[in-house]
């Protein structure tokens, strides 16, 4: 019988410490060939300098590892290289931490996952459709993601200092979704950044604190903890850095928003916490729930779980997954049936996490021969848009969204349509090859008449991947 499901927490935490210790305290059984080796360096050959920022890998089997490596500077002003215990921050790798710490409290009882989130933060607007937690721990909330949706208003995550009371803020505004709750996947940080205020409101301590209590510390994850405030100062923590035309740049975090990601940690820890997922230390519930993939309401089951992506590569299947903050990049991979974690952390913004644990974990894993691929039909491409002057005419104006707080000004210049933000942001629109749609970098931007012929336009649709229909209404200036 599962030991989480028997024992309360306060029986639970000691036998977890222990088992912790003991994943960590025997001697190297096997270790990587060096053929391995070799491999894994050469992927990282081009990071290997004194001159640019880098990473840390480990690699394990059956709990024990079997490589560990750094590449790379981790800090780049006071010539300090990264090291296999380097503090990196982990991104979106982040995420199963928040799912976890959750399960914890409905395990115990204290929450359910099928309950409405407005049980526990009113502030939400109703929808008319409940939003479950279950609904935020597998991306199927509907909710706008809270960054894009400060990114259009012209102050982003790398542009002011957020807190939990600014998403929620943010989050409490929306006057729409995405879509109906449980109708599609479309990935968005509010939801998990939620799960960090429930964690909080429902325990009645910080989630830091909380987590610190209840996971790393029972786990032996000594070296982990949450990013609650970037201006902690945190020993042997790797700076991020982005490159640019001198070199590189510094590029860290600024929020102190966390749960969605903002995890410290180091490749050792993430390589501990997969083996006690691939074992189930934390008991059968517990696995269950963090492995429950996502349901959308035609019955549809989704790739995405508590915090994890499931997949395959080279025929083997993978529970995994990215982070991307700042400079900071993360993997986290784990092949059950082969017995692997693969962990990657990473202090430049030009690491592509998913590439280079892919190739990591192809160095371990068993080759398989590719299929050809079949030659794809191409399609024809409908012709663009060509808005006529009377169209032109129609879009200039002023728009407001209460929902982002931004008012754009429309303008028409040589024959192209621009979006102005003030004091600076100069957005040029190219027409699609839907009536009057537009694609710039702010996203994809439709204008609208009530009448559907009548000018002027009414408002402007503004959709991104995160936000799907953002609506700026006309206004006078």
């Amino acid at each position: 019988m599962a030991i989480a499901s028997v024992l309360p927490r306060r029986h639970l935490i000691p036998i977890l410490a222990l088992l912790a210790l003991a994943l960590g305290s025997g001697e190297l059984s096997a270790q990587a060939s060096a053929d391995h080796v070799s491999a894994v360096d050469e992927i990282f050959r081009e990071l290997d300098s004194v001159r640019s920022p880098g990473c840390a890998v480990g690699v394990a089997r059956a709990g024990t590892p079997i490589l560990e490596r750094a590449y790379g500077m981790a800090d780049l002003e006071h010539r300090i290289a990264n090291e296999v215990g380097t503090i990196f921050e982990a991104g979106s790798v982040s995420k199963q931490f928040t799912v976890a710490a959750v399960v914890r409290l409905a395990l115990d009882g204290q929450l359910s996952l099928d309950d409405d989130v407005r049980r526990h933060v009113p502030e939400l607007p109703d929808y008319g459709t409940p939003i479950t937690i279950r609904h935020l721990i597998t991306h199927t909330s509907g909710l706008r993601d809270w960054g894009a949706v400060a990114d259009i208003s012209g102050w982003g995550r790398s542009d002011r200092t957020h807190d939990h009371d600014h998403v929620l803020e943010i989050a409490a505004r929306q006057s729409a979704l995405n879509y109906t709750p449980g109708e599609a996947y479309s990935y968005t940080n509010t939801g998990f950044n939620l799960l960090a205020i429930i964690v909080e409101r429902v325990s009645g301590t910080s989630f830091a604190d909380f987590s610190r209590e209840q996971l790393f510390q029972p786990l032996g994850l000594h070296h982990t903890s949450w990013r609650d405030d970037y201006r902690t100062v945190v020993p042997g923590r790797a700076s991020a850095y982005s490159p640019d035309d001198a070199g590189f740049r510094i590029n860290r975090p600024i929020e102190h928003v966390h749960g969605n990601g903002g995890l410290l940690t180091t490749v050792g820890d993430l390589l501990r916490w997969n083996e006690h997922l691939r074992t189930g230390t934390l008991g059968e519930e517990f696995m269950v729930e963090m492995h429950t993939r996502g349901v959308l309401n035609d019955g549809e089951e989704i790739h995405y779980a508590g915090g994890l992506q499931f997949g395959s590569q080279n025929g083997v299947e993978r529970i995994s997954h990215t982070g991307a903050t700042s400079g900071y990049r993360a993997y986290l991979g784990l092949f059950p049936s082969e017995e692997l974690s693969v962990a990657l952390l990473c202090n430049t913004s030009h690491a592509n996490p998913g590439s280079l644990g892919g190739q990591i974990s192809a160095v371990f894993l068993p080759e398989v021969e590719e299929e050809p691929s079949e030659e794809e039909a191409e399609e024809e491409e409908a012709p663009a848009f060509a808005p006529s002057s009377a169209d032109l005419e129609a879009y200039v104006g002023m728009y407001h969204s209460p929902d982002a707080e931004a008012t754009f000004e429309v303008s028409v210049e040589e024959g192209k349509v621009i979006l102005l933000r003030r004091p600076s942001t100069r957005v040029t629109l190219t027409p699609t090859s839907e009536d009057h749609t537009f694609e710039g970098s702010l996203g994809t931007v439709r204008f609208i008449r009530e009448d559907g012929g009548a000018t002027p336009v009414d408002e402007f649709s503004l959709a991104q991947a995160r936000v799907h229909d953002l609506r700026f209404h006309r206004v006078t200036p």
